[in-house]
């Protein structure tokens, strides 16, 4: 749901901006707002999956890093619980 929304409002931001005609200032401010909550997201998803958020400095690998950044975020969550803490899926249900 944190990447549609901010998809979504990224879209909204740019096409403002086409029709104001400005330099992207109001997307900038946008997403300096929501790095920090981005990273949290990212190592949050990665802990779900049993992997350290360490794991994210592998994103700066040019190409190779963002699809196995990709193939990790799209795995389940493991079942149970792992030294991150619960399945958040299980907590639910």
């Amino acid at each position: 749901m944190f990447f549609l929304f901010n998809f979504i409002i990224a879209l909204v931001l740019g096409f403002l901006e086409g029709l104001v005609g400005s330099f992207g200032v109001l997307a900038m401010l946008y997403n300096l707002a929501v790095l920090i909550p981005g990273i949290a997201v990212s190592v949050r998803r990665l802990h779900d999956t049993d992997r350290s958020g360490w794991w994210l400095i592998i994103g700066f690998v040019p190409l190779i890093g963002a699809i196995v950044l990709l193939v990790f975020m799209l795995q389940d969550s493991k079942p149970g619980q792992n030294q991150y803490g619960a399945n958040p899926k299980e907590a639910i249900a």
